[in-house]
């Protein structure tokens, strides 16, 4: 799996955003700072948010960005939608609407377990989940396994 560098930034803003528990908004600056990424990109990356449901945004000198849901109830799946679309695709089409031939029939097969298995872990990480830094059993399962890191 590849995650651009723009999925790699909402994410970390957004898990920014839900670390602070603050109730005011918070600036695209301080985010900007706070997670060490290019003030214009993250400018960009949060009009995305707030058009996907992601975060809400106040103008102003009072204003800033603020979680539009709970953090518990924001997937690390819906956050990557947001930006770059479905989880998985192959040559930019989602994988049960391809049509593979011959000995290369069972691909499709195999991407639509990828997409399965990405979903389980996606969907099931929520941003507060990040931001406390308390991940779900299934993902410590994963990650004590020695060729997860290699």
């Amino acid at each position: 799996m590849r995650l651009s560098a723009r999925v790699d930034y909402a994410l970390r803003a957004v898990v920014e955003l839900a670390a602070t528990g603050v109730t005011t908004p918070l600036s695209a600056d301080r985010i900007a700072k706070a997670q060490d990424i290019p003030g214009k990109f993250l400018e960009s990356i949060l009009v995305q948010l707030r058009r996907g449901g992601i975060v809400h945004a106040q103008r102003g000198p009072e204003g800033g960005y603020w979680l539009a849901r709970p953090a518990a109830e924001i997937s690390l799946a819906d956050v990557i939608r947001v930006i770059d679309g479905p989880l998985a695709s192959v040559r930019s089409h989602r994988p049960e609407d391809l049509g593979y031939r011959g000995a290369a029939t069972a691909l499709q097969d195999v991407w639509i377990a990828l997409r399965a298995s990405e979903r389980e872990i996606l969907d099931l990480v929520s941003v507060a989940d990040v931001a406390s830094g308390s991940l779900p059993r299934r993902v410590q399962e994963l990650i004590a396994d020695p060729r997860a890191w290699a």
